[in-house]
């Protein structure tokens, strides 16, 4: 059977360019401002960096950041693709080449060695070198490398972890963490032989690599407590019970050592936001046993959304004199594409979006240094000849010439969207193809979608932000941070700086005092 054209283009939001788009002024005027504020651009930020965030979209590739700013636009009922999302207004963009020492298409653990330690290394290992090999613990000692969390806090900066997935997460784990399994998040999930020959899990190491992390914000309770401990948020749920075989209670044993140290445990929204971020020096937040909820399912009355976390941290993590860095990650934006769901990953990429804009008001473009990046991409994108404003969830204008059945905008290369129905492909006109849940065909059928290989979008500000320019690999990232900063290995021009600073300061004395002996003699 056929279906009829009328269903599928009453799916289309009629909005066509508006009558100043038709007129070349409109066009001309544009690109003559845009063109002015590249001009200010010659006189390059060479500042010191202060302050250092790094935005982490996990799975953000480049259709993800077109697809976001497109519902960014809808949601504030405008046409979407003119929409300017924050990361569009930073000046400086380049490439980052994603790939891992031992895979062509990265994972997250991998990368986030690179982009943290500036090293790249092979997937499924955290803050090791690419000498390490997965899952054998006796290639991990030797191995190791530092991240920019830990250069950072060793310079004296306060520190910080905000993320939307466990703090022991791939992401997130590789500031602090080394392990050679990224899956080995409390001792419950390691091999009896690996605990036997010594290596840590890595909820252990959170607390025990890098002493006193100033702020940690996320989900993974439940790796922080004995094994069968009931959870406080969800105490008959064994799913989200204690995982730890050694029946360490990591969360006591923090609060312990920081008694006396303006240092505060939350575990829910209410508690966060009575805090008052000038009593607070350390802060343990852990509001979910696993990953917080999608944003579009969050309890606004129990969990935070990533902005609220973020302005939390850097009110807590400013008040440090020497600056601090920030490591926040959009970490769902991955999971939703894992599972086809491009709506959930969309307005997760949109609410980290939100985040970045809320943190720039916070901090200035003159001593903080604010990149945004991916890990990796995902077999995600959209098009189908749709008009000017359709609705990023709806269908292409038309109908297959194939199969004669309409199709959505957004598809995926694989994943679990893939469905076969009287051995055709399943009709999506049938289907409620904007909840928030629905699953978009895939072109081969997987229970998880993957990852995609291309390079993703890093942008900048800030001090030094030029430096992140052309297509770069994945681990000059925190060189050029550390480098604006000041920090690790990079700080002989620093020193340089300072000492041309301090000479040129000291002329007109010296001048004088030349007159002077001149004078009497």
């Amino acid at each position: 059977f056929s279906v009829p054209l009328v269903p599928v283009l009453s799916q289309v939001l009629q909005i066509t360019s508006t009558d100043q788009e038709k007129d070349p002024l409109f066009w001309n005027t544009w690109a003559q401002r845009t063109l002015k504020n590249a001009l200010t651009l010659q006189k390059l930020n060479q500042n010191t960096a202060k302050n250092l965030i790094l935005f982490l979209g996990d799975g953000m590739g480049i259709p993800t950041v077109t697809a976001a700013r497109i519902l960014k636009g809808q949601l504030s009922r405008q046409s979407g693709e003119e929409t300017q999302l924050e990361m569009d207004n930073f000046p400086f963009v380049a490439l980052s080449k994603t790939y891992n020492t031992n895979a062509q298409v990265a994972d997250s653990a991998g990368a986030a060695t690179a982009f943290l330690c500036g090293v790249k290394a092979n997937e499924g290992t955290v803050g090791v070198s690419a000498a390490a090999v997965r899952s054998q613990c006796n290639t991990t000692q030797g191995n190791e490398v530092t991240s920019i969390l830990r250069w950072a806090k060793e310079a004296g900066k306060s520190v910080g972890i905000v993320t939307t997935t466990r703090v022991n997460h791939a992401t997130p784990s590789a500031a602090y963490a080394h392990c050679v399994d990224r899956d080995w998040y409390s001792d419950g999930e390691m091999p009896a032989e690996a605990v036997q020959a010594g290596c840590k899990d890595i909820a252990r190491q959170l607390f025990e690599n890098i002493p006193n992390i100033d702020v940690i914000m996320g989900g993974g309770r439940k790796y922080m407590f004995p094994k069968n401990q009931s959870d406080v948020e969800y105490p008959g749920e064994k799913k989200h019970f204690g995982t730890r075989i050694d029946r360490r209670n990591l969360v006591e044993e923090w609060n312990n050592r920081m008694k006396n140290k303006n240092a505060h445990y939350v575990w829910n929204k209410k508690e966060l936001l009575s805090l008052n971020p000038n009593s607070v020096d350390y802060l343990l937040g852990l509001f979910e046993p696993g990953d917080l909820p999608y944003d579009l399912e969050r309890n606004n009355e129990t969990d935070p959304s990533l902005t609220e976390m973020v302005e939390v941290a850097i009110k807590i993590l400013k008040k440090n004199p020497s600056g601090f860095y920030l490591l926040v990650e959009g970490g769902r934006i991955d999971h939703g594409h894992h599972d086809g769901k491009a709506k959930q990953a969309l307005h997760e990429a949109v609410e980290m979006d939100r985040a970045i804009g809320h943190a720039g008001l916070m901090t200035s473009i003159y001593d903080t240094m604010t990149v945004v990046t991916a890990d990796h991409s995902h077999m995600f994108n959209f098009g189908g000849y749709t008009p000017r404003g359709n609705t990023i969830f709806g269908l292409a204008p038309m109908l297959s010439d194939v199969d004669q059945k309409p199709f959505t905008a957004i598809l995926y290369g694989n994943g679990p969207g893939f469905k076969v129905v009287n051995g055709l492909r399943e009709n999506v006109s049938t289907l409620d193809y904007e909840e928030n849940n629905y699953k978009a065909q895939s072109a081969v059928p997987l229970s998880m979608e993957t990852h995609g290989g291309e390079d993703v979008a890093v942008f900048a500000k800030g001090p030094m932000a030029h430096m992140l320019h052309g297509v770069h690999e994945q681990n000059y990232i925190p060189h050029v941070m550390a480098y604006a900063a000041c920090i690790g290995q990079n700080i002989d021009h620093c020193m340089l700086s300072s000492g041309a600073s301090s000479l040129s300061a000291a002329l007109p004395s010296l001048t004088a005092l030349l007159t002077l002996i001149r004078l009497l003699c």
